[in-house]
């Protein structure tokens, strides 16, 4: 009896969990799924704490990919903010995400300025820089478009660039796409949705 029991809780589970699509679900940002979005990888690219890093070093975390520039007035600090407020929304379970910020301006946004900048939102965001082609081939992984204004008479200058927030899963599969726009409730009700639904597979495998 028990057995019988036992295999009818997991089938019952496991029919739930594909029941459940997360297409089906409700999401505060735009669903795209790994179909559609390419999976997180990048290898090598300094981070502002001056170390190397992989797109495997986050492998189990949900991550939230945003590309930007210190030096930007409005969308990437909004953003930011917006991101910041989320990780603490989520209590607990923030310490299974990481938020990533790649500069797309890395002439001016040097290792110390990227991380006094991302630490400025959140102590656990991680600012990555590359060398120009590492940047050109990340961003257009993920199609995103950036170009440099002309300088001013004091050298500054604007960076006109796509302004979305890619998020992965725990296994680096593409899921999510958000913007500056999306609200801080938001971004944490679908990031918890993500953990919980990661939480639920494994068990279901584990059982």
């Amino acid at each position: 009896m028990f057995r019988l029991s036992f295999a009818g809780l997991v089938l019952t589970l496991a029919l739930t969990g594909c029941a459940q699509h997360e297409e089906q679900q409700k999401w505060a940002m735009d669903y795209i799924g790994p179909k559609v979005m390419q999976p997180l990888q990048f290898t090598d690219m300094a981070s502002s704490s001056g170390q190397l890093e992989s797109s495997k070093d986050f492998s189990g975390k949900v991550v939230l990919l945003y590309f930007g520039y210190t030096h930007c007035p409005d969308v990437c600090p909004t953003t930011m903010a917006h991101l910041a407020r989320a990780e603490q929304l989520l209590g607990p379970l923030a310490k299974d995400v990481q938020v990533i910020f790649v500069t797309v301006d890395p002439k001016r946004d040097t290792p110390k300025v990227l991380d006094a900048y991302v630490h400025a939102f959140m102590s656990s965001a991680i600012g990555l820089s590359g060398t120009v082609a590492q940047t050109r081939t990340l961003a257009g992984r993920y199609h995103v478009s950036y170009s440099y204004g002309k300088p001013d008479a004091h050298g500054n200058y604007v960076v006109n660039h796509s302004a979305a927030i890619y998020v992965f899963g725990p296994h680096g599969k593409g899921r999510l796409i958000g913007t500056e726009l999306t609200p801080p409730e938001g971004i944490a009700h679908d990031v918890r949705q993500l953990l919980v639904d990661a939480h639920k597979s494994w068990w279901q495998k584990l059982v």
